[in-house]
């Protein structure tokens, strides 16, 4: 494309302020003619997934400069969801996806620039950028910022939630309690177990939009600063030649992600997360494709939570291309990507130009092979993905489970309901042993318009490290659970308590039916007493002539906007 036909410069004949003011920031007269570069990052002092971001920036800016363009940093800083949990900071989580989706808009669209790198690291930061590219829909290369080093005997912060629970049973004593908390995170990136923020690093690269094999890379290594500045070079390129997000991201798109989401055992928020990117770039993608693509697909990634290793040991063993080579066969190989090539062409590079020998460098100090890691396609872990979606009276929209991390013996079960109208008192219970075997805790109003949809984070990490309740009850809930969560934990029960959904009317003592295999959540007798299905529709049905809607806490502020225009989990949990 000709340096005139860019949108920077149509802008600079019809806005006559845009010149001067950027010669008040120190531009030279020669910047103003070349194509104009945004970066977008969450850098800031929030979080160890966002405090080391600055300097990929930098090095993207230098590899934009070095290829005769311009750039311009722009900031919108992300929350720590480990921060933010045990009090209502959580509730803030989501929305941020939203808010900052927003500022990508904003700063994008209130003055237009000829490409952009999205940088950030993070559970909200990485799909709030995914949203937003998709949303302005220039040429854009997402970088993402590593993942952090284990701590000692490979020590990572997801284990933190057990301890934190086994303290307050007192089985292990204060002192061994603030060790594992001192030495849980001993660099920046972000957190070392394939929970959202992992997962959604390999699903900016599974969608095409990374440069190849840079998803995950240690945080403090030097491959990462080389692929920043390698992604400023290549976003030029792309400006050019005029290829937007759009024209990269299709339906194969994000039927590629899906796969390698099984393949890895992604986090369940990814549902949460890729139907709301896919809609920004025009498609549909439901929670029953999630479902459908799922059912039959190899799992091979042994990484905590659901693993053996350190997400770190990822990139060790291959990465995404890794991956992507063992799946091969359930791939679209023609879809284009940001290095302008197809996803097919992108593999055979890789082959030959010293990638995987750079990666088995830094593995071969681990004394693993790749196959500890990421097993062969004929060996997985499982051969049924890592997803399941289950519906029935108790989840009409449906609701979601990670089944590779559920015990056996919870595929099918009759439980008992405990129901609890907020995570508080769900905790309790668990934790004075109020809960027995056979229960179904039951937490609600905790969705989008319930109270902003928080994980469930610290129950989920009560049950599954109690001997006798992990593998006997079921954790249910129209909340979100943390990406690191292990055990019977079913989320996203749609329609939400706040809507009136079925979740809000289940009382003690009913009965309640788990089927993962058949995908069945569903309610099925009432104070220990099985009843037919007619019977028990006409029982919710007078229970909802009787209900009343809870007021929602949040009177003014985002929580408040978020409450009026967030549709259901099971959607995405976008505002509409």
């Amino acid at each position: 494309m000709n340096i005139e036909g860019l949108p920077s410069q149509k802008l600079r004949k019809i806005a006559p302020e845009l010149d001067p003011l950027r010669r008040g920031m120190g531009w030279s007269i020669e910047d103003l003619s070349k194509p104009q570069i945004m970066i977008e990052s969450t850098f800031g002092d929030s979080h160890p997934g966002s405090a080391h971001l600055f300097g990929l920036v930098e090095k993207a800016a230098e590899g934009i400069k070095d290829k005769g363009a311009k750039a311009s940093r722009y900031f919108t800083t992300d929350i720590c969801d480990g921060m933010a949990q045990g009090h209502d900071g959580i509730n803030y989580s989501l929305v941020s996806r939203e808010t900052i989706a927003n500022m990508i808009e904003i700063h994008a669209g209130a003055t237009p620039f000829d490409g952009g790198v999205f940088i950030a690291s993070c559970d909200k930061g990485v799909p709030a950028h995914l949203m937003g590219i998709g949303r302005v829909n220039i040429p854009s290369i997402m970088v993402t910022g590593g993942v952090m080093d284990a701590g000692p005997k490979l020590l990572t912060l997801e284990q933190i939630g057990a301890y934190s629970a086994m303290f307050r049973r007192g089985e292990i004593t204060e002192e061994e309690l603030n060790y594992y908390k001192y030495n849980a995170c001993p660099s920046c990136g972000a957190c070392s177990f394939m929970g959202t923020a992992s997962s959604m690093q390999i699903m900016a690269e599974a969608l095409g939009l990374m440069l190849p094999g840079s998803a995950l890379m240690p945080a403090m290594c030097e491959d990462l600063s080389s692929q920043a500045k390698a992604a400023g070079e290549q976003i030029v390129k792309l400006a050019r030649e005029g290829i937007k997000a759009r024209d990269i991201v299709t339906m194969k798109s994000f039927e590629n992600a899906v796969m390698v989401h099984a393949a890895i055992s992604g986090s369940t928020n990814c549902l949460l997360h890729m139907p709301s990117i896919a809609r920004e770039f025009g498609y549909e993608l439901d929670s029953d494709s999630f479902d459908k693509l799922h059912r039959g697909a190899h799992y091979l990634l042994d990484i905590r939570p659901a693993g053996k290793w350190p997400a770190q040991y990822f990139y060790y063993a291959g990465g995404v291309p890794a991956v992507m080579e063992e799946i091969k066969r359930s791939l679209h190989l023609d879809v284009l990507t940001v290095t302008g090539k197809t996803l097919g062409e992108n593999l055979e590079e890789l082959k030959q130009n010293g990638y995987y020998e750079k990666c088995y460098s830094y593995l071969q100090e681990t004394g693993l092979k790749r196959e500890d890691i990421i097993r062969p396609f004929d060996s997985p872990i499982g051969r049924n993905g890592t997803i399941a979606v289950l519906k029935g009276n108790l989840a009409p929209e449906g609701a979601v489970v990670k089944h590779s991390a559920v015990p056996k013996e919870m595929y099918k079960a009759v439980l008992t309901a405990r129901p609890f109208d907020c995570e508080e008192e769900a905790l309790e219970a668990v934790l004075s042993k109020v809960i027995k075997p056979g229960d179904a805790v039951i937490i609600r109003y905790e969705g989008p318009k319930g109270s902003g949809m928080p994980e469930m984070f610290y129950t989920t990490e009560a049950i599954s490290s109690d001997t006798e309740l992990a593998k006997s009850i079921a954790l249910i809930t129209d909340g979100r659970f943390s990406g690191a969560s292990k055990g019977p934990a079913i989320g996203h029960v749609s329609p939400e308590a706040a809507e009136g959904g079925p979740i809000a009317l289940v009382e003690e003592g009913d009965m309640i039916l788990l089927d993962i295999e058949n995908r069945v959540l569903k309610l099925i007798g009432v104070n220990g007493q099985p009843l037919a299905e007619e019977v028990m529709d006409k029982i919710l049905e007078e229970r909802r002539k009787n209900f009343t809607p809870k007021e929602s806490k949040y009177k003014k502020g985002v929580l408040n906007i978020y409450a009026k225009h967030a549709v259901s989990p099971m959607k995405g949990g976008y505002m509409e």
